[in-house]
């Protein structure tokens, strides 16, 4: 026999939560303050796109080459074993999420991580990857 749910607290049928197939308690204030800490539709989308860039195995290789030092694209080539072209294309999809940058030296151009937000985030996937494989 179902507990009947107490008239004081609301439910899921007395709010404007959508889906919610039990008559369960919910914690109104709870649900309005995530709802304005969650992420927008338009952040999570730019959020999605980021992490889709990231989603290449390659481009986390090209990320990981630059994580340990400053490379020209011909160095990059050479160490992820791939060709000059499709490295260059690659770092341009690094580039249109600002996850790698680049200077000019006379004829050559090297390319690093974007800054600290990119080394970070690099690092702490790898350090949560390391950790789950213990």
């Amino acid at each position: 026999m179902t507990k009947p749910a107490d008239p004081q607290k609301p439910s899921c049928q007395d709010s404007d939560v959508l889906g919610c197939e039990t008559d369960c308690p919910i914690q109104l204030d709870n649900v309005r303050q995530v709802r304005q800490e969650m992420l927008s539709t338009p952040q999570a989308q730019r959020m999605a796109e980021f992490f889709a860039i990231l989603a290449d195995p390659n481009r986390l290789r090209i990320l990981s080459a630059l994580a340990a030092q400053e490379l020209c694209v011909c160095d990059l080539a050479a160490v992820v074993k791939m060709g000059e072209s499709a490295v260059s294309h690659q770092l341009r999809a690094l580039r249109s999420m600002r996850l790698v940058s680049y200077r000019r030296e006379g004829r050559n151009i090297y390319y690093s991580l974007a800054d600290h937000h990119v080394v970070n985030l690099y690092r702490e996937v790898a350090e949560h990857l390391d950790e789950s494989e213990a």
